[in-house]
């Protein structure tokens, strides 16, 4: 099953990402992809055009973009949103978010890790 590769926003912390990828998760950084300038629009662009599923704490405004891009038939490699929460309890959820979906199953889905408990 192809596994899901992610993309954190400038607003995840960093340590997060070399959690995942001690892991041996696929993870790019919006600091590592040079794109601290993009608003959620763009960054979501980027990590759709990536095949990326996009990681962020932003839940608001992403929920909205999600539901406007299904609205307009547009598509994105997956949307996972998270409280703001200590890295460990953030890695577990992903963890186990990251071994139950494939980048299939993500693709066009919005998940939220307060689900992945």
């Amino acid at each position: 099953m192809p596994r899901i590769t992610l993309y954190p926003d400038e607003h995840v912390q960093i340590s997060l990402a070399e959690g995942l990828r001690t892991r041996g998760i696929d993870v790019m950084t919006t600091q590592a992809a040079g794109n601290y300038s993009l608003d959620e629009i763009g960054q979501l662009n980027f990590a759709a055009k990536e095949g990326r599923a996009l990681v962020s704490f932003n839940k608001g405004h992403f929920a909205k973009i999600h539901y406007e891009w299904m609205e307009k038939g547009r598509t994105h490699a997956g949307i996972i949103l998270s409280d703001q929460l200590t890295v460990g309890i953030i890695i577990r959820r992903l963890m186990r978010l990251y071994f139950s979906l494939s980048r299939e199953d993500m693709q066009n889905r919005l998940e939220y890790l307060s689900a992945w408990k």
